[in-house]
């Protein structure tokens, strides 16, 4: 059984990718939710949205086939658990188009997040291709990339 975390900055698909592996009948789990991570405050008093742990722990002990998607600043202390770590990627110019036209989450309408969101595909993204043991474009059709994420349990 295999376990897979799809991880990329905002407006890559991650949720899209989840929906479609969910309707094809796989376990998926979006981490972006208060039952998978947890604001804490970091010793500099800045703030950072981190996945939960024991809820991680506990999640990725469970037997079975499991597609994770989220790009959190622990999700590093949990690699070992994943059989993959996909990295998905686009141009920044998709990732804006793409946040501007979603309706299921408000993050980056506003102009401090959009640069928040450049700021981060130039400075955490290179972290998250590090670590990454397959890289996708995401800016290929959807279905193509559910695909090609889906092959990684075969």
């Amino acid at each position: 059984m295999r376990k897979v975390l799809i991880t990329g900055m905002s407006g890559t698909g991650k949720s899209t990718v989840l929906d479609v592996l969910a309707k094809r009948g796989h376990r998926v789990v979006d981490t972006d939710t208060d039952e998978w991570s947890a604001w804490v405050t970091l010793p500099d008093g800045s703030t950072d949205w981190v996945w939960r742990a024991d809820a991680m722990k506990d999640l990725l002990d469970q037997p079975g086939n499991l597609f994770v998607a989220g790009c959190k600043s622990n999700q590093v202390d949990f690699y070992d658990k994943f059989d993959h770590i996909v990295l998905l990627s686009a141009p920044a110019e998709v990732l804006l188009a793409r946040i501007a036209q979603r309706t299921n989450n408000p993050y980056g309408k506003k102009p401090d997040e959009r640069a928040e969101i450049l700021s981060y595909l130039a400075e955490v993204e290179p972290l998250l291709r590090e670590g990454a043991t397959v890289q996708i474009d995401a800016s290929q059709p959807l279905q193509v990339v559910a695909d090609r994420v889906e092959q990684l349990i075969s």
